[in-house]
């Protein structure tokens, strides 16, 4: 449940725009990296005080400065206050729990998208809030905790490989958002191939485990909706240029970001489709199985109830009953029974009913 909701009770009464950390604390020092470059020029070191990367805002050149760990908010008071951005939005970045967003301001866009793995070993995924500032020659990215998936934009930066490197701040935030989705990609698939397990197991031998793994599944569906389907909003707001920061080229490139992103929501909608359908199947399949049980006590109830008729009249204790007296009378009721039994086992085979 703390994937779908973050506990908020620590900010209540507090006024708009006090920085409070609000997620689990991932890392223990916050750690800072920079990447400065153009067509010609490369730069890329590690920050050791936040002071360091004020001189950059004014440079020609792009800067991307990446911030790994939101627990420690004097390091984000002081970036926001340098970089003129809002009290609210520097209260969002630390604020783990935000729904895809972006907010526009003029002289900087803030964006607020998830970032998202599959940890194999527990088969869940796991969710990272990234924060975006995009300016006209800068980028500011927060992360909740080092190590993500952006290394592939870093390599095209340090091979100076594509459009990166020839373009400003909007086309590396650009880039930074369509790793995101392509890794959205890799997730569904991976849920894919649990599912085709699934379908196979729930048609041979279903389980109660059947059924854990089916409502997991269907949580996880949940959760993948609620990370991914605004970033659609989020992309289509960046795609339609109403921002000055935004390139002509650069919106060319968004809209294949839009149309994976629906392609990404598709895919989501059909799984849970096909989760909600195993439900049925499962409780089709336990109630066939119950069916097919009771069937069985039917028939052997059936086939006893002549049978105690017959038992029970010759347990009755009158003193008057002639077959009592006859010498083949025990045999000759024994054999009453059997081709009694015998015929009504026949009869439900022919009626098809065993």
């Amino acid at each position: 449940m703390s994937r779908l909701f973050k506990k908020t009770s620590t900010k209540i009464g507090l006024p708009p725009g006090t920085l409070v950390h609000i997620g689990e604390k991932k890392i223990d020092k916050v750690r800072i990296t920079l990447i400065d470059y153009d067509e010609t020029h490369l730069e890329e070191k590690e920050i050791k005080t936040v002071e360091e990367c004020f001189s950059f805002k004014d440079k020609p050149t792009v800067t991307w400065i990446n911030i790994d760990g939101l627990h420690q908010v004097d390091i984000i008071e002081k970036i926001g206050t340098h970089f003129d951005l809002h009290p609210l939005i520097m209260e969002d970045i630390v604020h783990t729990g935000q729904r895809p967003k972006i907010e526009d301001f003029e002289h900087f866009i803030f964006i607020v998208f998830n970032m998202l793995q599959y940890d194999e070993n527990i088969n869940e995924v796991k969710a990272e809030q990234v924060s975006l500032i995009v300016g006209s020659n800068f980028l500011i990215s927060f992360q909740e905790k080092e190590g993500d998936i952006f290394n592939l934009v870093r390599e095209r930066i340090r091979n100076g490989k594509g459009r990166v490197r020839k373009s400003g701040s909007d086309y590396l935030a650009y880039a930074m958002i369509d790793v995101v989705v392509d890794h959205y990609f890799i997730i569904l698939e991976k849920i894919g191939e649990d599912i085709e397990s699934l379908e196979e197991e729930l048609l041979t031998n279903p389980t109660p485990d059947t059924l854990q793994t089916i409502h997991n599944l269907k949580r996880e569906m949940i959760f993948l909706r609620k990370s991914i389907w605004p970033l659609r909003e989020v992309v289509s707001t960046l795609e339609r240029g109403d921002s000055d920061l935004i390139t002509k080229t650069t919106i060319i490139y968004l809209r294949d970001i839009y149309d994976h992103t629906i392609q990404v929501m598709d895919t989501i909608e059909t799984f849970r489709d096909m989760i909600s359908g195993m439900l049925d199947i499962y409780l089709s399949s336990v109630s066939n199985k119950m069916n097919e049980v009771m069937k069985v006590l039917t028939i052997i109830a059936t086939i006893f109830i002549p049978l105690t008729f017959i038992a029970g009249i010759y347990g009755m204790n009158f003193k008057y009953m002639p077959e009592l007296d006859w010498q083949w009378s025990y045999p000759v009721l024994w054999l009453v029974i059997i081709i009694v039994g015998v015929s009504m086992v026949i009869y439900f085979k022919r009626k098809g009913w065993m």
